[in-house]
């Protein structure tokens, strides 16, 4: 039986080692994919957006990719009311126009539950919260109003559960979105859904 030199055998050694290695790095053109596409959930994220965004000091790369979480994972459905301008419901078969007005002001009703206004206070704070006070409502679900009885502590509609799952530059893109809509008063029509 033939015997390859022990360099040849290091040199296998080597290139197989190498190999493995190029499998699973990512590649430098995947890591620019990535910006990709993240610059272009920003700019759809500003695209989107129904109402006339306030930047001042917030980042504006943020606001623009919480514009596209928040527009395009349904937020609108349950914390604007209604939902949409009259004559205008997608699901209706109309052309689609967001009820800017009410735009994320809560009002909402699932039975004993009315979702919550998520427009800043005086404060600039969304819903009236820190960021750290939104993301732990993200990531437990704790009602920030606290127990209501006879509610329970834990928000029942709220997909908490989905949500609470995303990274915190995602919840800090979102919390700096909201920060960036208008401020206004709780839905002064709240009701039921369509």
């Amino acid at each position: 039986m033939n015997r390859l030199p022990r360099s040849l055998v290091r040199l296998g050694t080597l290139v197989t080692a190498l190999a493995v290695s190029a499998l699973l790095l990512p590649a430098p053109n995947a890591r620019a994919h990535d910006k990709d596409d993240d610059d272009a959930r920003i700019r759809q994220g500003f695209k989107i957006a129904p109402v006339v965004l306030d930047y001042g000091k917030k980042k504006r790369d943020a606001v623009g990719l919480g514009s596209y979480f928040v527009n395009t994972m349904g937020c609108n459905d349950c914390h604007t009311h209604p939902s949409y301008v009259q004559g205008h419901d997608p699901f209706k078969g109309q052309p689609e126009l967001i009820n800017a007005d009410q735009y994320l002001t809560g009002g909402r009703e699932f039975g004993p539950f009315t979702s919550a206004n998520l427009t800043p206070d005086a404060q600039g704070n969304p819903a009236g919260l820190t960021f750290e006070e939104f993301r732990k409502t993200l990531r437990t679900g704790h009602d920030p109003d606290g127990s209501r009885p006879p509610l329970p502590p834990l928000l029942q509609v709220m997909p908490w559960p989905v949500y609470g799952k995303m990274i915190d530059s995602d919840l800090r893109a979102i919390y700096e979105y909201l920060r960036a809509i208008p401020s206004r008063d709780d839905n002064p029509d709240p009701g039921p859904g369509p």
